[in-house]
């Protein structure tokens, strides 16, 4: 009735995940990503060792393989995060996860950490796809499409 009562709807928005340059989705060489079967998002070429969390919520998916984690956010948007194309092979080396299925996280904590000289060893691309699995937020609008970002401090994707 009052237009002063009515709640805003909240604001969703995701820091990077890791360091490096974002890039659209669509620039991911590899159709699964870029064609968007799994979903929208956007994606980093990553430069440091760290994955961390891009909002506060809890783990929900760990691969087995250790290249993947899946997040429910506590605004119930659920994400994945793909940690570089074909680092599936490595069955789980090169990968340090530290955390746990069903643990709560915080915006910045350190999900995992990557063995860098043993993916440029195997010479696997470590272009890491942050795919929006669930939204009832809106329409996604990238906010730093082809800059370096920091991960666990650069906004990067927001929710209208």
């Amino acid at each position: 009735m009052f237009s002063f009562k009515k709640k805003k709807p909240k604001t969703t928005i995701l820091l990077s995940p890791v360091t490096g340059k974002c890039i659209s989705l669509e620039e991911v060489p590899d159709e699964v990503f870029s064609t968007k079967m799994m979903g929208d998002g956007i994606a980093f070429d990553l430069t440091d060792s760290k994955v961390v969390a891009p909002a506060d919520g809890q783990v929900t998916f760990i691969a087995e393989t250790k290249h993947a984690i899946g997040l429910t956010l506590s605004s119930g948007m659920e994400i994945l995060i793909h940690v570089g194309l074909d680092t599936v092979t490595l069955a789980g080396k090169g990968f340090n996860v530290l955390v746990e299925n069903g643990q709560k996280v915080t915006a910045g904590a350190v999900l995992l950490e990557i063995d860098l000289a043993l993916m440029a060893e195997h010479h696997l691309q470590l272009t890491t796809p942050l795919i929006v699995m669930s939204n009832d937020a809106g329409t996604l609008v990238p906010m730093a499409l082809n800059e370096m970002v920091v991960g666990g401090e650069t906004a990067v994707l927001t929710f209208k």
